[in-house]
């Protein structure tokens, strides 16, 4: 199922992927792609606002890996999210065990998933970002299940 969505600013964004992850579930994998600039640090935030996630995304340049622990209707979820943009070859992902992790129970967001296609059985959504303007981005989920 693909939906489209226009997004004339950081709110809009971060509204709509809160409604992205109304959807979302334990064990969901999520491929977040798009050039820089494109809105993705600002989707994510929206997604670890629904999860009410006390620690915020505060840059959009951090480590590789990143755990938030948030809530859903008073349970605990827990958040893990990767950057892989100065990811330099599959093997510093095999050496931390990246498919182990997309293999777990947990909720888990890939940005720049696309620079690494070999993984990409592993991602049940994909969740592309376009700037269109100044402020304004094309957003395309596409869920697969």
């Amino acid at each position: 199922m693909t939906q489209e969505f226009h997004s004339h600013s950081a709110e809009e964004t971060r509204r709509y992927a809160r409604e992205f992850a109304a959807g979302l579930h334990d064990g969901d994998v999520v491929s977040l792609c798009g050039d820089l600039g494109a809105g993705k640090t600002e989707f994510m935030r929206g997604i670890t606002e629904f999860f009410v996630c006390e620690e915020q995304l505060s840059s959009p340049t951090f480590p590789l890996f990143n755990i938030y622990e948030g809530t859903l209707r008073g349970e605990p979820v827990t958040l893990h999210h990767f950057d892989l943009y100065r990811i330099e070859s599959q093997k510093e992902l095999e050496a931390i065990g990246f498919d182990e992790y997309l293999s777990s129970a947990f909720l888990s967001v890939v940005e720049w998933a696309d620079r690494f296609p070999q993984y990409a059985r592993f991602y049940n959504a994909t969740v592309r970002l376009e700037r269109t303007g100044e402020e304004s981005r094309k957003i395309v989920i596409n869920r697969t299940h």
